[in-house]
């Protein structure tokens, strides 16, 4: 009698044909996220050391512990490495890159291979940028303001090229994304019917790759003037100085939306999830995240309004200004309103949504201060500006993406991490974060101008608190990598569905297999059918 079969243990992206060159040649989204993960940590935690240098700097009045020009390009390759590097690309290069086919019933991305191809730009133009700064950096500032940046004798034109190749990376992603959501949903899955994370990396990668080449042709410019004594934006030459702003600006200002859109997006899964509610207003919340992109383009030149513009134009962009803060109103009003009378609960992901709304609002309204002419000529290149930045980017952005790998975490390992230690992580980097910016506003309203690396006695002690919150944050920021990582091996094997959520992507295994789903799911339910799902006591590891 012939023996009985042993049935093959399934197989998952992660472990299915572990081997250094299947990772590296990998078409598999799934494996691509986490190639972006483990390269933008590396990146984040570098931009990090960078800007302990600058706290601890700035820990006393006297430039002591730099060289001014060190300091220089201390702050900007730290700008750089977090704006470049890590905030454009981290939620939709690592959440968007495992999520998208997850959440609409796809086997993979559309284009598999420019995916990979997107990861490799990302990895070149990382260490092109490495090598600019082991070779003697640059310090021209994130923002490569002319003349400067056409006459610095530090590496320009090779920190340039670095954010070109890794401007295409983002290009390649959006395109990705665009082509996937309009071709590749599941039966049923209408527009009406995608997740609000779909609704807001498509306004994403909308501006992805409209905005993205824009700032790729200005640095380019900017190159030729340096190699070939063009006249475009030196004005020894014949060019123009503030040109360079307004095709910088065309494209940064819509960048904000590309590093705060998908945690929005993040932000409505969590909420509905851990309310077990369906969203208020789902359309308004949709078309928000357009609407969004779209007054992106439209308010560049409030970056501008001590260049000497004219005061008809400065009026046009101040009115857009504060018009492009009703979208953002609509999704704050609107989560708040699915909050109420919701069944929460307090896992670790809620307690980044609770501080992501805290934090983005702090943010937002500070911008309205911006938006405002006679006061935007009393802080503007202040620590004011900085605070309102980082309130937005790192307050906003970094809070949602902690709270998506938090929530997505199961999927992605299918193990769960340990609650407690997540939950003191949570508010480290709350109260860390306040205590860090939030005297900045106040340094700025004082007067304190940004960059510079030595400062008047009487601000030292808000410095203090500032570098302080700063130590702070940084212990919340290491312990998701530890926990995470003891996770891989010790952590609680994760349900399929450890939250009692809704959405596509917890109908497949965690992990899932390589090609997401066995058979194609036909959708016949709306978006956030809370209503229809049965409540349950979530059994979260201590």
């Amino acid at each position: 009698m012939a023996s009985a079969a042993i049935p093959a243990k399934p197989t998952n992206y992660l472990t299915n044909g572990f081997t250094i060159k299947s990772w590296l040649l990998t078409t598999d989204h799934k494996r691509i996220a986490i190639l972006y993960l483990i390269s933008i940590t590396l990146f984040f935690f570098l931009g990090g050391f960078f800007a302990m240098l600058i706290r601890l700097e700035l820990l006393t009045p006297q430039g002591d512990l730099l060289p001014a020009d060190t300091y220089n390009k201390v702050f900007t390759m730290h700008g750089m490495i977090m704006v470049f590097f890590f905030l454009v690309p981290v939620v939709p290069a690592v959440l968007g890159n495992f999520l998208v086919p997850l959440m609409i019933g796809a086997k993979d991305l559309a284009f598999p291979r420019i995916n990979l191809l997107s990861w490799y730009l990302y990895i070149a133009g990382g260490l092109l940028f490495l090598h600019c700064m082991l070779n003697g950096g640059v310090d021209t500032g994130w923002t490569f303001y002319t003349p400067f940046s056409t006459l610095t004798n530090t590496n320009f034109i090779e920190a340039g090229l670095a954010i070109f190749l890794a401007g295409f990376s983002s290009i390649f992603t959006g395109l990705n994304f665009i082509v996937t959501i309009h071709r590749m949903r599941a039966p049923g899955l209408t527009w009406s019917r995608l997740p609000l994370f779909i609704w807001a990396h498509y306004a994403t990668s909308l501006v992805m790759i409209l905005g993205t080449p824009v700032i790729a042709i200005t640095i380019v410019l900017v190159a030729v003037e340096r190699l070939f004594h063009l006249g475009i934006f030196d004005p020894k030459l014949g060019g123009d100085p503030l040109l360079f702003q307004h095709l910088f600006w065309f494209y940064s200002h819509p960048a904000v939306y590309i590093m705060i859109l998908p945690s929005m997006g993040i932000m409505s899964e969590l909420i509905t999830a851990f309310s077990h509610k369906r969203i208020f207003g789902y359309k308004f919340v949709a078309l928000s995240s357009i609407a969004i992109a779209v007054f992106g383009f439209l308010v560049w030149a409030h970056h501008m309004f001590v260049t000497g513009m004219s005061l008809y134009a400065a009026m046009v962009f101040s009115f857009l200004s504060f018009l492009v803060g009703v979208p953002s109103a609509v999704k704050v009003f609107n989560w708040t309103a699915t909050l109420y009378r919701g069944s929460i609960t307090y896992a670790t992901p809620m307690l980044y949504a609770f501080g992501f709304i805290g934090l983005f609002t702090i943010g937002g309204l500070t911008g309205l201060f911006l938006a405002t002419l006679g006061i935007d000529v009393h802080v503007t290149d202040t620590y004011f500006v900085v605070a309102h930045f980082h309130y937005i980017m790192v307050g906003g952005q970094v809070m949602g993406f902690l709270g998506g790998m938090h929530f997505w975490w199961p999927k992605i390992s299918g193990r769960m991490y340990p609650e407690g230690w997540a939950r003191l992580s949570a508010l480290f980097v709350f109260v860390g974060f306040n205590l860090t910016f939030f005297p900045q506003f106040i340094l700025g309203y004082l007067g304190m101008p940004r960059r510079y690396w030595q400062y008047p006695p009487e601000f030292q002690v808000l410095n203090v608190l500032s570098t302080a919150g700063a130590s702070i944050l940084a212990v919340g920021y290491l312990l998701p990598m530890i926990y995470f990582a003891w996770s891989l091996r010790y952590g609680p094997i994760a349900d399929a569905n450890p939250w009692n959520a809704a959405g596509l992507e917890w109908k497949t295994a965690s992990p899932p297999p390589t090609f997401n789903f066995d058979e194609t799911t036909v959708v016949t339910w709306e978006a956030y059918n809370y209503d229809e799902i049965e409540p349950k006591e979530l059994e979260v590891p201590r």
